[in-house]
């Protein structure tokens, strides 16, 4: 493996911060299913890391906080029948969730307003409509 997790360019987290668990899984295996530990258990402390600056892990904290226990966030995979696929798959999918944490907010909306042809083109087709409308009904005498 790598000797770090790579979240996005600048930000790589190192190996030794990713806390490995590994367990039975209760998904496909086949004959060996029930002596090998494929289940794969990722952990990560986002309140401790060195590898993101202060903002970012401020911003993580707050986008995770629903997902963190005391401030780990925990990844599992066990949709594989081998250890290292879900090793993999654990991998990819903590890059995902941290990459999406630490993406700068989108910029705010700037209010514009309608031109003055716009305003008029609007207005001319309400009243063209109405007039439309107002010609269905009775003849008057």
């Amino acid at each position: 493996m790598e000797s770090g997790l790579v979240v996005r360019s600048g930000v790589v987290i190192p190996e030794a911060e990713l806390g490995w668990r590994f367990s039975r899984s209760s998904g496909p295996g086949g004959q060996s299913v029930n002596t090998t530990d494929s289940r794969v258990e990722l952990s990560f402390d986002v309140a401790g890391t060195t590898a993101f600056n202060e903002v970012l892990r401020e911003r993580a904290l707050e986008r995770l906080s629903s997902r963190l226990v005391d401030g780990v966030l925990t990844v599992t995979a066990s949709e594989q029948r081998s250890q290292w696929r879900n090793r993999e798959a654990a991998r990819t999918r903590l890059a995902s969730i941290l990459r999406d944490a630490i993406a700068a907010p989108p910029r705010k909306r700037r209010p514009t307003r309608p031109s003055k042809n716009a305003v008029r083109r609007r207005l001319d087709e309400k009243k063209r409509r109405g007039e439309t409308k107002r010609l269905r009904g009775r003849p008057t005498d």
